[in-house]
C-alpha cells in the first residue's frame, strides 16, 4: 500500500492530496452518521455525503493514476484543477444540505435551491464531457507504450464512465431516481437502492466504477497473458532441447555403426 501511495503521489500530487481530503471528509461523515439523528427521506442525512466523498476520492485517485500515461501533462494539470473545483463544490453543497437536513439533489423548493441544483448539474456535465475528452487522448499517439489489453481497459473504462455519468442527467430530468414511484421508500443498506422498484442509481453506480474495474481487468489480463506466453515458450524450449538431444544421440549411434 505504501508503494502504491508513493507512486500515486508522484503521478499527480494535486489529485493525490485532494483524494486524502475527500477520504478524511468521508471519515467525518461516518462519525456523523453514528452521532447525528438528522434524517432526509427516512435515512440518516450523512449517508449521502459519505458516499459522495468516498466516490470522489476513488475517482480522483483513479484519474491521477491513469492520466500519468498521457504525454500532454499540461492538459492533465488543467483537467485536475477543473475536477477539484467541481467536486469540492458538489460535495461541499451536499454536506451543507445534510447539515441543514435538506435535500441537495432534486430540490427546487426555493430559488436558491433551484439555482444550486442547476449549477451542480452544469458542473458535473462539464466534468463528464471533459473526462470524455481525456478518454479520447487515449486513442491518439499521446500515450506511452502500454499492453494492448490494459490500454483498451482504460479506454473502455472511461467510455462507460462517461455514458453512465450522463445517465445521471436522466435522473435530473425526472427529478427522482426511483422508477415507478416517488423517492424515499425502503432501500438496501448504505446504498439505499429501492427494494420494491427500479432504481436508476444502480446503473449509474456500475457505470461509474467501470472506470476502476475495466482498466484493472485489462492490466491483469495482460499480466496473465504474458505469464502464459512465458510458460508456453519455456515448454517449447524444453521440448526443442529434448528433441535436439535425441537427434544428436541417434546421429551419434549411426556414426558408430
Amino acid at each position: 500500500m505504501t508503494v502504491f501511495l508513493e507512486t500515486l503521489r508522484s503521478r499527480n500530487s494535486l489529485l493525490y492530496i485532494f483524494g486524502w481530503l475527500f477520504l478524511l471528509s468521508a471519515v467525518v461523515s461516518v462519525i456523523l452518521i453514528f452521532t447525528s439523528n438528522k434524517q432526509i427521506l427516512g435515512i440518516n442525512a450523512w449517508i449521502k455525503p459519505f458516499k459522495f466523498f468516498l466516490s470522489s476520492a476513488i475517482f480522483v485517485w483513479t484519474m491521477a493514476w491513469l492520466m500519468h500515461y498521457l504525454t500532454e501533462q499540461n492538459k492533465v494539470t488543467v483537467y485536475s484543477w477543473m475536477v477539484i473545483v467541481v467536486l469540492v463544490f458538489e460535495t461541499g453543497y451536499i454536506a451543507l444540505q445534510a447539515a441543514r437536513g435538506q435535500l441537495s439533489h432534486f430540490n427546487v423548493s426555493t430559488s436558491f435551491h433551484s439555482v444550486m441544483f442547476s449549477l451542480m448539474g452544469i458542473a458535473i456535465m462539464i466534468m463528464t464531457l471533459w473526462t470524455g475528452y481525456i478518454g479520447l487522448l487515449f486513442f491518439t499517439n499521446g500515450v506511452v507504450a502500454l499492453p494492448i489489453s490494459y490500454l483498451w481497459g482504460i479506454r473502455l473504462g472511461i467510455i462507460v464512465f462517461v455514458v453512465f455519468a450522463i445517465e445521471g442527467g436522466v435522473m435530473g430530468a425526472y427529478m427522482k431516481h426511483t422508477v415507478g414511484t416517488a423517492d424515499g421508500g425502503k432501500g438496501l443498506p448504505l446504498v439505499n437502492w429501492s427494494k420494491t422498484n427500479g432504481d436508476l442509481r444502480i446503473a449509474h453506480f456500475i457505470g461509474m466504477h467501470a472506470l476502476q474495474i475495466l482498466p484493472l481487468a485489462g492490466y491483469y489480463f495482460s499480466k496473465s497473458a504474458n505469464l502464459f506466453m512465458f510458460k508456453v515458450k519455456r515448454q517449447f524450449y524444453v521440448i526443442c532441447n529434448f528433441l535436439s538431444c535425441k537427434i544428436m544421440k541417434i546421429e551419434h549411434n549411426n556414426l558408430q555403426v
